[in-house]
């Protein structure tokens, strides 16, 4: 299973696009950032703006302690921490680009 996470300005122009593994799922509560990504509608996240705060904290209490994060590396190996940190920080430099942009993920 996996994530896929669209910014969207006007339908159907998409201006960014990225896959996940639901693997990290874990690795993304511990880091606060579960709810945004996975479940964004329960916490009323439609633009991308909305990403900006929170996955900078995210990011930054990951870098802060990677050894603890690591322990949430998936045993398989699909859904590891030093794959994971370059997509946030990816999904973050797109969120600032396109502020304005709709947020929207399919699980």
């Amino acid at each position: 299973m996996s994530l896929d996470v669209y910014l969207k300005i006007v339908q159907p122009c998409t201006v960014y696009e990225a896959n996940i593994t639901h693997n990290l799922g874990a690795m993304a509560d511990a880091a606060g950032i579960y709810q945004l990504l996975w479940r964004p509608e329960e916490i009323g996240v439609t633009h991308a703006r909305q990403l900006i705060e929170p996955l900078r904290d995210g990011i930054a209490k990951m870098k802060s302690n990677p050894e603890y994060f690591k322990t949430f590396n998936a045993p398989n190996g699909w859904g590891l921490y030093k794959n994971f940190l370059p997509w946030l920080e990816k999904l973050l430099t797109a969120c600032e680009e396109s502020p304005d942009a709709e947020f929207e993920i399919s699980r």
